[in-house]
C-alpha cells in the first residue's frame, strides 16, 4: 500500500541514501503538481474520470489494476481531442501549451499515483511489472517527472536494453521498445505535445556521454517461420538479464489472485460489455502484429527493388550531368566571345561618356555660378529688410513707452485730485458733525432747563394750593 503519510520539500533536496537504498523516496521539484505542463495538470484535475472513477480508489494495488485495463498508450492527449490546425507558435500546442482537449487515461493515473505517494518498493514493483508494458511505462515516466535528474541513468541503467514492446501513440503507430523509450526520456526533452522536467546542462551532457559510450543493440532478424519464437525467448531472457530480482509474492495477494480479484471488480463495475471490449482490444492488438510481420516481409522485398532503381536513377543522373557539363562549358564561350566584343565597344562609349560628363559639368558650373549670385542679392534684400523692420519697432517701442508715461503723469495728477477732494469732503462731513453736536447739547440744555422751570411751577402751585387750604 502506499505510504500517504510521507511529506516531501517543494523544491530539489539530496536523496536520503545514495542508489537505490532506502524506502523513502526524494522528490525533485514541486510537490503539487509533480513538474506536469499547467494544462495538463488543469485538465486532469477537472476531467470526470479523474474526480469520479480514480477518486474511489485508495491503494496502490488497486491503481495498478486500473493500469492494466484501461492504460493503451502513453501520450498526454486522447486522439483528435486537441484542435491544433491553423494555429502556430506558442499557440499551436508546440510547445505543450495552448488549446487543451480530453486529457488521456495514462495522465490522470499517473498523477493518481504522484497522490498517493509512491515507496522505493512499490516504484520498483512498476518499472519491473510482468503483466502490462504500460504499467511499466508510467513506471518510468514517474521516475523522469518525480526524481532527481542525476539519478536518472541509475534507475534507467538495467532497462536501456530492453526490447519489451508497446505502442506509445494515440490511435497506434508509434510502436518502440522499453530501451528506446527510455532512452528517449534520458536526451530529449519533448514528449509527444508536452514538456519533461528540465535537466541541468552538466547532468545533461554526463547523459549525453554515458549514451554515446553504450550504443543501442539491435537484434538480428531471423527467418519469418523462427522470427516469433525467438523474439519470445529473447524477450524473457532479456527481462531476467535487466531487471532486479523480483520480491516473492506474499501470501496475501498472489499475481493471478490480484487479476482475478481486479477482473471481478470490473466486471462488477462495468458489465459485460467491458469483456466485449477487451476481447475487441485483443484481437486488434493480434491483427496490429501480423501486419506488422507482413511489413517486414514487404519493407525487404522493397528495399531489394530501391536499390536497382537507385542504381538506374545513378547512371541516369550521371548522363545527364555530363550534357550539363557541357552545355555550360559551350555557354561559357559565348559569354566570352559577347565580353570580348563589348570592351572594344565599350572604350569608345567610355570616351562619349567622358565628353558629355564634362560638358555637363561645365554647364552645371554656370548654373551654380548663377545660383551664388541669386542668393547673394537675395540675402542683401533680406537683411536689408530686416534693419527696416528693426527700426520700424523701434520707433514703435519708443511712442508706445512715450504715450505710456504721459498716461501715467496724467493718471498720477487725477489720483491726487481724487485724493484732495476725499480729503475735503471728510472734512466737511466731521465739521457737519461737529455742528450737529453743539445743536443736540444746546437743546438738550434747553430742554433740561424747561423742565426744571416746569417742575419748579408745579411746586409753587402746590405750596399756593396748601396755603389756601
Amino acid at each position: 500500500m502506499a505510504n500517504v503519510g510521507n511529506q516531501l520539500p517543494t523544491q530539489a533536496v539530496s536523496k536520503p541514501a545514495s542508489g537505490k537504498h532506502g524506502n523513502v523516496l526524494p522528490l525533485w521539484g514541486n510537490e503539487k503538481t509533480m513538474n506536469l505542463n499547467p494544462m495538463i495538470l488543469t485538465n486532469v484535475l477537472s476531467s470526470p474520470y479523474f474526480k469520479v472513477q480514480l477518486y474511489e480508489l485508495k491503494t496502490y494495488h488497486e491503481v495498478v489494476d486500473e493500469i492494466y485495463f484501461k492504460v493503451t498508450h502513453v501520450e498526454p492527449w486522447e486522439k483528435g481531442s486537441r484542435k491544433t490546425a491553423g494555429q502556430t507558435g506558442m499557440c499551436g500546442g508546440v510547445r505543450g501549451v495552448g488549446t487543451g482537449g480530453i486529457v488521456s487515461t495514462a495522465f490522470c493515473l499517473l498523477y493518481k499515483l504522484f497522490t498517493l505517494k509512491l515507496t522505493r518498493k512499490q516504484l520498483m514493483g512498476l518499472i519491473t511489472h510482468t503483466d502490462s508494458p504500460y504499467i511499466r511505462a508510467l513506471g518510468f515516466m514517474y521516475i523522469r517527472y518525480t526524481q532527481p535528474p542525476a539519478d536518472l541513468v541509475e534507475w534507467y541503467d538495467g532497462f536501456l536494453d530492453d526490447e519489451e514492446e508497446l505502442d506509445v501513440k494515440a490511435g497506434g503507430g508509434c510502436v518502440m521498445t522499453v530501451g528506446e523509450m527510455l532512452r528517449s526520456f534520458l536526451t530529449k526533452l519533448e514528449w509527444f505535445s508536452t514538456l519533461f522536467p528540465r535537466i541541468p546542462v552538466p547532468v545533461q551532457k554526463n547523459i549525453d556521454q554515458q549514451m554515446k559510450a553504450r550504443p543501442r543493440k539491435v537484434a538480428v532478424k531471423e527467418t519469418p517461420e523462427e522470427e516469433p519464437a525467438v523474439a519470445e525467448e529473447g524477450r524473457q531472457v532479456e527481462r531476467r538479464r535487466s531487471r532486479t530480482p523480483r520480491r516473492t509474492p506474499s501470501p496475501r495477494r498472489s499475481p493471478k489472485r490480484s487479476r482475478s480479484r481486479s477482473h471481478h471488480r470490473e466486471k462488477e463495475r462495468h458489465g459485460p460489455s467491458f469483456d466485449r471490449e477487451l476481447e475487441r482490444e485483443r484481437d486488434r492488438q493480434r491483427k496490429e502484429r501480423e501486419r506488422g510481420d507482413r511489413g517486414d516481409r514487404d519493407r525487404d522485398r522493397g528495399d531489394r527493388g530501391d536499390r536497382e532503381r537507385r542504381r538506374s536513377r545513378s547512371a541516369d543522373r550521371n548522363h545527364e550531368r555530363r550534357e550539363r557539363r557541357k552545355s555550360r562549358s559551350a555557354s561559357r564561350e559565348r559569354k566570352s566571345e559577347r565580353r570580348d566584343k563589348e570592351r572594344d565597344g565599350g572604350e569608345d562609349r567610355s570616351k562619349r561618356k567622358d565628353r558629355e560628363h564634362h560638358k555637363d559639368r561645365g554647364a552645371e558650373r554656370e548654373k551654380s555660378r548663377d545660383k551664388k549670385n541669386r542668393g547673394e542679392t537675395e540675402d542683401r534684400r533680406h537683411k536689408d529688410d530686416r534693419e527696416r523692420h528693426r527700426e520700424e519697432r523701434k520707433a514703435k517701442r519708443s511712442s508706445r513707452s512715450r504715450s505710456k508715461e504721459r498716461k501715467h503723469k496724467s493718471g498720477g495728477e487725477e489720483k491726487s485730485r481724487k485724493r484732495e477732494r476725499s480729503h475735503s469732503r471728510e472734512r466737511e462731513r466731521e465739521r457737519d458733525g461737529e455742528q450737529r453736536s453743539h445743536k443736540r447739547s444746546r437743546s438738550g440744555e434747553r430742554s433740561h432747563h424747561q423742565r426744571e422751570s416746569s417742575n419748579d411751577h408745579r411746586h409753587s402751585e402746590r405750596r399756593r394750593s396748601q396755603s389756601t387750604e
